[in-house]
């Protein structure tokens, strides 16, 4: 497999594998000279192929930027996905910010290859991997303490991102950078630098390997381009890219351990202390844990009737490893501010400002779900000690 640099693209690597001529052309994935850089190369190499770094669920998104009106906000409810949407929506805010500054809609170039392959009529590969399976294997390698600091920086970095300075934007634009920013998140969370980008490069090479054509024009984040070439001249197997990460045991261990701990302290506070002790306990385990999740759901200023629902449901659904408390609260709230068509349309914007994000039906929606179960956790943990206290 050969390389050089074909041109006058700073960004533009010729390889040859095989009987294919594979060129990778690194962009920023929010940039204007990566537009034209596209626009470039098509007119330079003529390819029978483009490839380019989306997958189908993300090409929608590009393609058909009002998806948001369709979001079914009860199927995300209860399919337990209203975390990684508020994920996905803070990390879409944060691009549309950059994009702003620079005047370039997030993911442009990735367009501008798409309407290349129309107007040109080369084939169209859609060569990364499913959004939601990165997601998903990235979310599984991590440690529960690994989780906490990760959502903590997407919510302090993405969902209400501060002043973008502009010689942070220029960085962006550039090769280098962009592998220096992957180098600095991968430092941060080394058990994500598989998920996240050595699969990715994987699964990207081998798409562009089975890419119908002769000459390939491959449209690429430049971090990627290493990985690429490392792995484009290798027999990748896709299967185990693509499969969901299995459950680790202890998760399920403590889903039904702590409620036999919490009825076994019931019935031994019974059989030693009495039956007053026990009733006692009850009280406890009910007000506590029922109390935390209310409140923890008023700071979403849900509506009176999803903050009762909270406090009934959290001492219940913790006892129940089947049911989540947010899940009940979420639905109680969606059904009793029923999000409108308009408020779906405008959920993007709803992260340009705290007090638009708290406003949005949708966004508050999200919010009880994720408030109620962190609440009903927190009254476990607090009442569960006190009732352990108790008995010893």
């Amino acid at each position: 497999m050969s390389q050089q640099n074909p041109g006058n693209l700073e960004n533009l690597q010729q390889i040859q594998a095989g009987e294919k001529t594979v060129y990778l052309l690194g962009t920023a994935h929010v940039s204007q000279q990566s537009v034209d850089d596209v626009q470039q190369a098509v007119e330079q190499i003529r390819p029978d192929t483009i490839c380019v770094e989306l997958c189908p669920s993300r090409y929608q998104t590009l393609v058909h930027p009002d998806v948001w009106k369709n979001t079914d906000i009860y199927q995300v409810i209860k399919e337990n996905k209203a975390l990684f949407l508020l994920a996905q929506l803070g990390l879409s805010a944060f691009y549309r910010k950059i994009g702003q500054k620079l005047g370039v809609k997030p993911g442009a170039e990735m367009l501008e290859g798409v309407r290349q392959a129309e107007r040109t009529g080369a084939d169209l590969v859609l060569a990364d991997r499913d959004v939601n399976i990165t997601l998903k294997r990235v979310w599984g390698s991590l440690s529960m303490w690994g989780k906490f600091k990760l959502l903590m920086q997407l919510l302090a970095g993405m969902v209400f991102p501060g002043d973008i300075k502009k010689e942070d934007i220029e960085k962006l634009k550039k090769k280098d950078q962009l592998q220096v920013v992957m180098d600095e998140f991968s430092r941060s969370f080394p058990q994500i630098q598989k998920s996240l980008i050595d699969e990715r490069d994987q699964y990207l090479a081998h798409k562009i390997a089975e890419s119908p054509g002769k000459t390939i024009l491959v449209i690429v984040g430049a971090g990627h381009i290493p990985g690429i070439t490392t792995y484009l001249d290798q027999d990748i197997d896709i299967g185990p890219l693509t499969e969901m990460p299995g459950k680790a045991v202890w998760p399920t261990i403590i889903k039904w351990g702590i409620p036999l701990v919490i009825i076994g302290l019931l019935v031994l506070g019974f059989v030693t202390q009495g039956a007053q002790h026990s009733v006692q306990s009850i009280y406890i385990w009910i007000l506590v844990n029922g109390l935390c999740s209310a409140l923890a759901v008023s700071l979403a200023l849900a509506h009176p009737y999803t903050i009762m629902a909270a406090f009934v449901a959290a001492p219940l659904t913790s006892l129940n490893p089947t049911m989540a408390a947010g899940w009940i609260a979420g639905l109680v709230q969606a059904w009793v501010k029923k999000p409108l068509v308009s408020d779906l349309e405008h959920l993007p914007k709803a992260f340009t400002s705290i007090k638009a994000f708290w406003m949005n039906p949708v966004c508050r929606i999200l919010l009880v779900v994720v408030l109620a179960n962190q609440g009903s956790v927190l009254g476990t943990f607090v009442a569960g000690t006190w009732i352990f206290t108790r008995v010893f």
